[in-house]
């Protein structure tokens, strides 16, 4: 019976990312790559020291209490609102995610949900896909302009700073923000960024780009009262996580018009989606998707690997998420 410690992979990782694991632990994985459930996932991790979880996988003070071997929760995902932070850190666990090596990936798609929405890609193609494109008109299909228009960016994190600098320099866009505390003078002109108030930004703002974390406070971030003070020739894009878009109030919104169009790669409850945003025209819609290159992937896997590799074979960390339980277990 192998003495080695046992850790758990929940959803299906790269074999590579899988052989540097077994180098050191008994990796347990789930080969059909199906979302575990609560009662699944604490079963499965009965006698784990590790698991290495994406955003499916809910991990609270009921399944820290239900395996007290624990040690370490690594989250392939620079976001982490299905960690319960302060119930992991209690129980002395650590907590780890993969900031970083998503930035860029994130922001050029980020930026093409922004051109897609503006310019009325998937309507298009729609509309050519059903065989009703049998003549040209002048405005047909007319969208808004992104070169030199204002690009407003909620959440100026390194996603939101990667996303303010191709506006800026490739798109000669005037970028405002809106965030928790305002940038250093440097990161701001670095960005050619403005910095305003959410009011501000909501009003001015052609193309809203969404990229805060989720929390309590930033859930419905925007909604009916805030969709009703963007321009109605604005488009909204979220690449941030679902629940800080009111989906319900956007849905009517787009289908109003109240604002032109949106473009949103996470949604609230995913992988389901409102029925409503299924009907309306004025929206691209992608299964949250942005940090989907093979060599992105394959660097956030990675790096979850090497945090579990690190702090429990050196008591070591490497993008610790609560760096102060580190050696107390």
């Amino acid at each position: 019976m192998s003495t080695r410690p046992s850790i758990l992979i929940a959803r299906n990782v790269f074999p590579e990312v899988l052989a540097k694991l077994r180098e050191h632990f008994d990796v347990d994985t789930n080969d059909e790559d199906n979302p575990l459930s609560p009662s699944q996932l604490a079963a499965r991790l009965q006698g784990k020291v590790g698991v290495i979880t994406t955003g499916s996988e809910r991990v609270d003070a009921a399944l820290i209490a239900a395996c007290p071997q624990l040690k370490i929760v690594a989250n392939i995902a620079v976001g982490y609102n299905n960690f319960d932070l302060p119930a992991i850190t209690a129980a002395g666990v650590l907590a780890s995610n993969t900031p970083d090596v998503l930035t860029e990936t994130t922001a050029d798609f980020g930026f093409a949900l922004l051109l897609a929405t503006a310019r009325r890609l998937t309507e298009s193609e729609h509309f050519l896909r059903a065989g009703q494109w049998n003549r040209w008109a002048l405005d047909m299909f007319a969208g808004a302009e992104v070169n030199g228009s204002t690009l407003g960016i909620l959440g100026m994190g390194r996603i939101g700073q990667a996303i303010a600098r191709r506006g800026a320099h490739g798109f000669g866009m005037k970028v405002i923000y809106n965030n928790r505390s305002r940038l250093d003078a440097q990161t701001e002109a670095d960005c050619k960024a403005r910095y305003v108030d959410k009011a501000e930004l909501l009003r001015t703002a052609d193309h809203l780009v969404l990229v805060l974390p989720y929390s309590a406070e930033s859930h419905h971030a925007i909604g009916a009262a805030e969709l009703a003070q963007m321009k109605p020739t604005a488009t909204l894009v979220n690449i941030a996580r679902g629940g800080i878009v009111d989906d319900a109030a956007l849905a009517v919104a787009l289908r109003e018009k109240r604002i032109a169009a949106a473009g949103l790669d996470v949604f609230e409850g995913e992988p389901k989606v409102h029925p409503d945003l299924l009907t309306v025209p004025n929206v691209v819609l992608t299964p949250h998707i942005a940090s989907a290159t093979i060599a992105t992937r394959k660097a956030m896997a990675h790096l979850a690997a090497d945090n579990v590799i690190a702090y429990l074979t050196q008591g070591k960390t490497v993008t610790p998420l609560n760096p102060e339980v580190a050696g107390q277990r």
